[in-house]
C-alpha cells in the first residue's frame, strides 16, 4: 500500500510539474526574481540605516555620560575644597559608576560599527550581484524573445503550429463538404436526366411536354417560312421599280403561295 501511495504521489507531482512548466514564462520569472533581489537590497539598506541610528543614539548617550564625569569630578573637587570629604567621596563614586557605563557603551558602539561595516560590505556585494543579474536577465529575455519569434515563424511556415493545424483542418473539412455536395448535385442531375427522378416543379406529364415542344417547333418553322416569303416579295418589288419586266410578277406570286404554309 505504501508503494502504491508513493507511486500515486510521484504521478501527481510529475503532472503538476508539467502544468507549471507550461504556465511558466521565463521573462516573467526573471523579472520576478529581479524584483525580489531589489527588495532584499532595500532590506539590507534599511538594516544599515537602523544600525547607524542605534550607533548615533549610543554616541549621544556617551557624550552625556562624559559630561557627567566632568561634572562629578568638578563637584568632588569643590566638596573637598570645602572640607566635605564625604560629599567628595559620593561624587567620585558616581563618577566611577558613570565611567563603567561609558565602557559598556563604548563596547556597544564598537559592536555596532563592526555590524555597520559588515552590512555595508554585504550591501555593496549584493548590489553588484543584482546589477550583474539585471544585465544577464535582459540578455536572456532578448534571446528568449528571439527564439520564441523564430519558433512561431517556423511553425507558421511549416504549418505545424496549433493555429495553423486548426486552419488546415478547417480547410480540409470545407474541401470534403464541397466535394460531397458536388457529387450529390451530379447524382441528382444524372437521376433527373435518366427519368429516375420526377421534377415536381413542372406541370403536365412527359407526353404533354413533348407535344408542346413539337407544336412550338412547327410554329417556329411556319414563322420562318412566312418571313422568307415577305423578304422575297420585298426584293421583287424593288426589281419592278427599277425597270424590270412586269411579266415576272405572276411567277413571284406563285412562289409566294407555294412557300406560304396552309393554316
Amino acid at each position: 500500500m505504501a508503494g502504491l501511495f508513493s507511486r500515486f504521489s510521484l504521478i501527481i507531482k510529475s503532472k503538476f510539474s508539467k502544468v507549471l512548466d507550461r504556465a511558466e514564462n521565463p521573462t516573467e520569472t526573471l523579472d520576478y526574481s529581479y524584483e525580489k533581489q531589489l527588495e532584499l537590497l532595500q532590506n539590507v539598506k534599511r538594516g544599515v540605516a537602523d544600525v547607524v541610528t542605534a550607533k548615533k543614539r549610543l554616541q549621544l548617550q556617551t557624550d552625556q555620560l562624559e559630561q557627567s564625569v566632568v561634572k562629578l569630578e568638578t563637584q568632588a573637587r569643590q566638596a573637598l575644597g570645602a572640607g566635605r570629604e564625604d560629599l567628595a567621596r559620593q561624587a567620585l563614586e558616581r563618577k566611577s559608576a558613570v565611567q563603567q557605563q561609558l565602557q559598556g557603551l563604548d563596547q556597544q558602539v564598537q559592536g555596532l560599527e563592526a555590524q555597520q561595516e559588515k552590512l555595508v560590505s554585504s550591501e555593496k556585494a549584493l548590489q553588484a550581484r543584482i546589477e550583474g543579474f539585471r544585465s544577464q536577465k535582459e540578455v536572456i529575455k532578448a534571446q528568449y524573445s528571439a527564439a520564441e519569434a523564430q519558433v512561431k515563424i517556423g511553425e507558421a511556415a511549416t504549418g505545424i503550429g496549433d493555429q495553423m493545424a486548426d486552419t488546415g483542418m478547417a480547410i480540409q473539412r470545407a474541401k470534403d463538404k464541397t466535394e460531397q455536395m458536388q457529387a450529390r448535385a451530379a447524382a441528382v442531375d444524372e437521376l433527373i436526366e435518366s427519368g429516375a427522378l420526377e421534377d415536381f416543379t413542372e406541370t403536365g406529364d412527359k407526353l404533354d411536354q413533348e407535344l408542346a415542344q413539337l407544336a412550338s417547333q412547327s410554329q417556329v418553322d411556319a414563322d420562318l417560312a412566312k418571313l422568307k416569303a415577305e423578304v422575297g416579295a420585298g426584293t421583287e418589288q424593288k426589281g419592278i421599280g427599277a425597270g424590270a419586266e412586269p411579266a415576272a410578277e405572276p411567277a413571284a406570286t406563285e412562289a409566294k403561295e407555294e412557300t406560304t404554309p396552309s393554316p
